[in-house]
């Protein structure tokens, strides 16, 4: 693979292709990526395979007609059950999808619903939000009472007796994290990683965001970040979580696989920038899960258990049959069929707030199954499940 990257580079070194690059800001990426390919470490043994699905989940996308909102939560929790009900990882788990739902689109009856299918172990809830201009005391009370509504309310998200905080797992709507375009628009924030932790955040999984000027020089890696005062976008570059080596900075970031489809042609012969992102557009065909499982995103010194998070844009209504339907059905066959054969490896479906209890369990230095760690740090949280009154 970096071989045919390199190869490309230099036979196609064209001023249309350069110009390619840097229209999908692959410039900033991409020498990271190429050096991480170069130091690709070796694996003995049964490999683990963590997968988290992470959902941007927007039921108001682009409509303000609730009997719209209605029909698509409705759409998920029936048929969710039905596809996610025929299959099994290594645990006996079914597929944990992660809905991250955005503070500004609050509504208790999708809320209500989602808790229920959630409470029969089909998936958790944590916080996803759309914001411009912010500043930080709104930020801090936005962030607040929307966890607050969702563990007393839906018996979402964990509470942590340690901190006295209800923490939560977050997506940054538009990419934007830590105010990392260069206009500065849906954020605000410089210091957004810092608030981030106060409010009670345990871990960013918003990266991959290429081919965004967002994306991060930092790639396919589970790391630390830091907030430098007066400076913005500090998830840019960070600290390689790794194991019997104490946690360093503000906050964690789980990124999800990035790099290159050749099998998926994009512009002008250009080699398709493969991010992780499921849709009818981009199904999640075995070429791709291979891909991602390729990535080998793991703690630094545990490269056995592999991390694998893709994202999707759950309630985009061109996409929900890709995403309920045969496509989302047969790539779980295809994880079942090939990274869980006992031998090789084991298939282990996660929620987002396990794949971090897991990520903190290799820091600690565990070792042996993954499973054992779901809820190494942070418990499960309580969903309920209760009779739901449309307003």
């Amino acid at each position: 693979m970096f071989m045919l990257v390199v190869l490309l580079l230099l036979i196609l070194g064209s001023v249309a292709v350069l110009r390619v690059i840097y229209q999908k800001n692959m410039h900033i990426w991409l020498p990271s990526f190429l050096r991480a390919k170069l130091n690709k470490p070796k694996v003995s043994g049964t490999k683990h395979v963590l997968f988290c699905f992470a959902d941007h989940f927007e039921p108001m996308w682009r409509t303000d007609d609730i009997n719209v909102e209605r029909r698509r939560v409705d759409r998920w929790c029936k048929d969710y059950r039905v596809m996610a009900s025929k299959h099994k990882d290594s645990d006996g788990c079914v597929p944990k999808h992660s809905f991250f739902y955005p503070a500004e689109e609050y509504r208790y009856e999708h809320l209500a619903k989602l808790s229920a299918l959630c409470a029969e172990g089909f998936g958790e809830i944590e916080i996803h939000l759309h914001h411009d201009n912010d500043t930080p005391d709104n930020f801090c009370q936005t962030m607040r009472e929307f966890a607050h509504t969702l563990h007393y309310e839906h018996g979402a998200l964990p509470y942590c007796s340690q901190t006295e905080q209800i923490k939560y797992a977050f997506i940054h709507g538009n990419w934007a994290l830590d105010n990392s375009r260069s206009d500065c628009m849906w954020c605000g924030l410089d210091n957004e990683l810092q608030l981030l932790k106060e409010t009670g955040c345990y871990v960013d999984m918003t990266l991959p965001s290429a081919p965004s000027e967002t994306q991060t020089r930092k790639v396919n890696s589970i790391y630390y970040a830091s907030n430098v005062p007066g400076k913005r976008k500090n998830h840019d570059w960070g600290v390689d979580v790794q194991t019997n080596v104490a946690a360093s900075g503000d906050l964690m970031l789980i990124q999800g696989p990035l790099g290159f489809n050749f099998k998926m042609p994009g512009r002008k012969g250009v080699p398709h920038i493969e991010n992780g992102d499921v849709r009818k557009k981009l199904p999640p065909i075995p070429a791709r899960v291979d891909l991602w499982v390729n990535s080998h995103i793991h703690v630094k010194g545990r490269p056995e258990w592999i991390f694998v998070k893709v994202h999707t844009h759950g309630t985009q209504d061109d996409d929900m049959e890709t995403l309920l339907g045969r496509a989302r059905d047969e790539m779980h066959d295809y994880l079942e069929q090939t990274y869980n054969d006992g031998e090789n490896y084991l298939l282990h479906y996660v929620s987002a707030r396990e794949m971090y209890n897991i990520a903190k369990a290799a820091e600690a230095g565990e070792q042996g199954n993954p499973n054992q760690f779901r809820d190494y740090e942070l418990n499960k949280p309580s969903f309920r499940s209760v009779a739901v009154k449309e307003a």
